[in-house]
């Protein structure tokens, strides 16, 4: 396990994370607050922020680590112990697969955001994607800990949530 772990560190791990931060430092609009749910060690939250330091952001995750790039706050349960519109956005990344429920923590969403929700998660759509997504999730995060309850929603379930 570690040295497939050690691999997905090294070609799709940091690959994804530089091309995320770059598309999220594109995307988000200027001076904005963020509510990053589920944001791991916050690796990804650092690299938008070398970028992007107008932002305000506040990085959240269920899994307490002992090292992170960013202060993490420790989310307990699926109520965001935030008030109603305290945020510009919420964004969730690679995240609501992880969740028996994603409506509980989308309806949450809906109440913290003021502007609105960025998404960024899988479609369970094609031949086998299932057995791959659920290998890839596998690989990623079963070493860290993290749930896998792999709930993919297919295109059909994301459009019913919007």
């Amino acid at each position: 396990m570690t040295l497939l772990r050690r691999v997905h560190n090294s070609q799709v791990h940091q690959r994804r994370v530089r091309i995320l931060a770059r598309h999220l430092s594109e995307l988000i609009p200027a001076s904005v607050s963020i509510l990053d749910v589920g944001s791991g060690d916050g690796l990804l939250a650092s690299r938008v922020l070398a970028h992007r330091s107008d932002l305000k952001w506040m990085a959240i995750d269920p899994l307490a680590r002992s090292l992170t790039h960013v202060p993490v706050q420790l989310l307990t349960g699926n109520r965001l112990p935030f008030e109603d519109k305290e945020f510009d956005l919420v964004l969730f990344v690679d995240v609501l697969h992880h969740t028996e429920d994603p409506m509980v923590l989308l309806r949450e969403a809906v109440r913290v955001a003021r502007a609105g929700i960025v998404i960024k998660d899988h479609f369970r759509e094609g031949f086998c994607a299932g057995p791959r997504l659920r290998f890839m999730d596998w690989v990623g995060n079963a070493a860290w800990g993290v749930p896998l309850p792999y709930n993919y929603w297919n295109a059909a379930q994301w459009k019913r949530a919007t």
